[in-house]
């Protein structure tokens, strides 16, 4: 069933999971999808993947409704849509070439073809001179290489990433993602990551998924720099102090606190967490600001003597310098639209 929606785009309720979400990404671009755990993130993969069947809504990949309208429901193995995981899941009684070719050969290509397709891919990737292991000889960053390739040798329209680097060591993630740098160019992806060096170098847009929906999406260069969600200003490592219907965001060195219980300048805090390192004590605080639905936690970068003087538990009192900070319009989530 032919569409003119470009790339992908996802509208759909999944009531059990409490998902009811919609987003559009461009042709050959990658959506960075944000959130905390336990929101739906890996809920809309599964449905765009086609393992979960929404109540309701339209899923278009690459102009294609593989679900919605009149009941049309296309099943995970014609949608043309790769899903790679934490984990690499290869079949461990094949060896890395084989794995890689059972892709193509699903898809029907013969095995001459499904051949030529992993040597491709697993010198893509950087695994070309693993071919002839099997999966129990691998490192978890050449696993997850030799699972990229596969994924990539089913040429897919649309390939969704969940938390792909999470299971990585700090120098197999940098790698991995240096590979994926490379690949994802002209590709429609969605990445599911918490990680802001993944959206820096991957992204080109990048929405936050909260409570099951979108809360914001824009690029993503602009919604790391400007964050209008608590957690976005996390990821960012930024403050985000809510006032009104907007909020003040500033970085942690523009925050400076007081170890004093009386109520003078800033806001009345109590200490969470010190830390030192590098140099600098940051410090987290928990505050209560008016208008503000529950606390919110602040985060100062100081002195490293500074730590001397604080500990958890201590009232602070909390001096943002607004004359460094950003405002922004609070997020709020569209309607959803009559279908």
């Amino acid at each position: 069933m032919a569409d003119v929606t470009p790339g992908l785009h996802l509208d759909v309720e999944v009531r059990e999971r409490g998902v009811d979400a919609r987003f559009t990404v461009p042709d050959g671009e990658t959506l960075a999808l944000l959130g905390p755990n336990g929101t739906g993130k890996s809920t809309v993969a599964d449905a765009v993947a086609g393992l979960v069947r929404p109540d309701s809504g339209r899923v278009v990949v690459a102009g294609e409704t593989v679900f919605g309208g009149a009941g049309r429901w296309v099943p995970a193995h014609r949608r043309k849509v790769a899903l790679l995981g934490q984990t690499a899941r290869l079949f461990p009684h094949l060896r890395v070439h084989a794995n890689v070719a059972f892709a193509p050969r699903s898809a029907g290509a013969d095995r001459r073809a499904a051949a030529a397709a992993a040597d491709h891919w697993l010198e893509a990737v950087g695994a070309a001179h693993l071919r002839d292991r099997r999966p129990h000889e691998l490192s978890g960053g050449q696993a997850q290489r030799v699972a990229l390739a596969r994924a990539l040798a089913a040429e897919p329209k649309v390939l969704l990433l969940d938390e792909p680097l999470s299971a990585l060591d700090v120098g197999a993630r940098a790698e991995v993602r240096s590979v994926l740098r490379s690949l994802l160019e002209g590709r429609t992806c969605v990445l599911i990551t918490h990680d802001a060096a993944d959206v820096v170098a991957l992204a080109d847009q990048a929405a936050v998924l909260e409570d099951g929906r979108i809360a914001d999406q824009r690029p993503a260069a602009d919604l790391l720099l400007s964050p209008a969600t608590p957690f976005a200003a996390r990821l960012a490592g930024m403050n985000l102090l809510p006032d009104g219907d907007g909020a003040w965001v500033f970085g942690p060195a523009d925050l400076d606190l007081i170890a004093t219980n009386d109520d003078g300048t800033g806001l009345s805090g109590t200490v969470v967490e010190v830390s030192v390192a590098g140099g600098r004590c940051r410090v987290t605080s928990s505050v209560a600001p008016a208008g503000a639905d529950g606390t919110v936690d602040l985060v100062a970068e100081l002195p490293a003597e500074r730590h001397r003087e604080i500990h958890p538990g201590a009232p602070v009192r909390l001096v943002p310098d607004l004359t460094r900070a950003h405002r922004v319009t609070t997020a709020r989530r569209p309607d959803r639209p009559t279908r």
